[in-house]
């Protein structure tokens, strides 16, 4: 008989990592998680994974233009539940302005990243986080 932490561990798959605030911090946040998501069974090149790598690249550019504290990184969770079949992405950074869903205009010059996101995810939204600032997070549905 499983345990449910064994169980669990079956269904669940968790990637972490910290990326410094910066342009080549975010790229590199993008360019691991697809390669996570090929660890993961996941293709290159997938519908299912460069939705997801839109996300990240879109909530880590975020982090590093808007959510950047001098000194303080951000920080990338990636956690695939195969049970549930969806990938969330999750982007922690220490500042504490929140983004708010809006519907920018066709010819705006910034403001569409969370547009975007919306657009490929089947939810997304903004927590709390253990210390200061906040988590956007968003779900990817990966049958």
């Amino acid at each position: 008989m499983r345990s449910a932490r064994d169980q669990q561990a079956l269904t669940e798959r968790v990637f972490v990592q910290r990326f410094s605030s910066t342009r080549q911090g975010a790229r590199l946040a993008r360019l691991l998680a697809g390669h996570q998501l090929y660890v993961w069974g996941i293709p290159y090149g997938s519908r299912h994974g460069q939705a997801v790598e839109l996300v990240v690249a879109e909530l880590a550019a975020n982090a590093v233009l808007h959510g950047c504290v001098p000194g303080r990184n951000f920080e990338l969770r990636l956690v695939r539940d195969v049970a549930a079949r969806t990938v969330r992405v999750e982007v922690s950074d220490t500042h504490p302005g929140r983004p708010e869903r809006v519907t920018a205009p066709v010819d705006a010059e910034g403001g569409r990243g969370l547009v975007l996101v919306d657009s490929v995810t089947s939810r997304w939204g903004v927590a709390d986080r253990n210390g200061p600032g906040k988590t956007v997070w968003a779900e990817i549905d990966c049958p």
